[in-house]
């Protein structure tokens, strides 16, 4: 056991600082954000990850947090058993609203990588996607999309593009090397493709209340957990993402009502991300 953890798993104290109580502050900082560049009208973020890894929850449980009660518009696959395929198939972009009023930023769903069949038209897909070449309503096919398709943008604007790629990643398979490598390998590949422009990338966390019983019991206890550490230390490993930059969430599946402790942790990522995004759009293109 190292310094400071109990044998229970519980750590003596938080890892990192967290204020349970923000919830308010973040969501009206959230709401009154101005976009650096005025021609902008609305920022877009890239969600990405394995499937069913919690990808388009998460998109949910953002749109969740803002309208006061579940929303459910990204189609998700609740079911209990793994799949192996993605249950996005088309690019759709979903604006975050809050009371009648849209907030300037969106959040892009694509199709989830599948661990099974990864090729490289899915890792150009997602770049494509980010440089603000693929349209919306795009179906994602075996093979890249090209620049003669009519979904393929040729000269896309600041608002079509993407200044901040978010990772969803299972709190609970990241420890699982053999599930793990692939996609591991594909995101550091599509890590080093874009980072050369400056896109930032985050990782979202999820399921972390299915990783262990202690963060279960008591999702404010996410910071004290030995094993929700140990998986993010070993997701910024394995990713090459700076933990500081990944933030575990819970995503609502079951839930008929809004939770304080769920929405502050999602409000949390996404500030950060919101942030790191509009960091990246003060420089101009995404391809630039």
């Amino acid at each position: 056991m190292g310094s400071g953890e109990s044998k229970t798993g519980v750590l003596d104290e938080a890892w990192r600082t967290f204020d349970w109580r923000q919830k308010e502050v973040l969501k009206e900082r959230l709401e009154k954000f101005t976009l650096s560049n005025p021609d902008v009208t609305n920022i877009k973020i890239l969600v990405a990850g394995q499937t069913g890894e919690g990808k388009s929850s998460f998109i949910n449980s953002v749109l969740s947090v803002f309208q006061g009660e579940i929303v459910n518009e990204a189609i998700a696959d609740t079911s209990e058993s793994p799949t192996s395929y993605s249950f996005t198939t088309r690019r759709r972009t979903y604006r975050i609203r809050s009371a009648d009023a849209d907030l300037p930023f969106e959040l892009c769903d694509i199709k989830g990588l599948e661990p099974e069949k990864i090729s490289k038209s899915q890792i150009d897909d997602i770049v494509n996607t980010i440089y603000g070449h693929v349209k919306e309503g795009y179906k994602f096919e075996e093979k890249s999309l090209t620049s003669d398709d009519e979904h393929y943008n040729q000269n896309p604007s600041l608002s079509d593009q993407a200044f901040c790629l978010v990772y969803v990643i299972d709190a609970c398979t990241i420890h699982l090397a053999a599930v793990d490598k692939i996609i591991t390998e594909k995101l550091k590949l599509i890590r080093r493709t874009i980072s050369d422009n400056g896109i930032p990338q985050v990782i979202v966390m999820s399921k972390v209340d299915e990783a262990g019983p202690l963060v279960k019991n008591d999702l404010k206890m996410v910071y004290r957990s030995k094993i929700i550490k140990e998986r993010m230390e070993m997701c910024s490993a394995t990713v090459g993402v700076p933990v500081s930059y990944i933030f575990p969430v819970k995503n609502y599946h079951f839930e008929i009502d809004t939770n304080d402790d769920v929405d502050v942790l999602i409000l949390k990522a996404l500030d950060q991300i919101v942030r790191s995004a509009d960091a990246r759009l003060r420089r101009g293109a995404s391809n630039e």
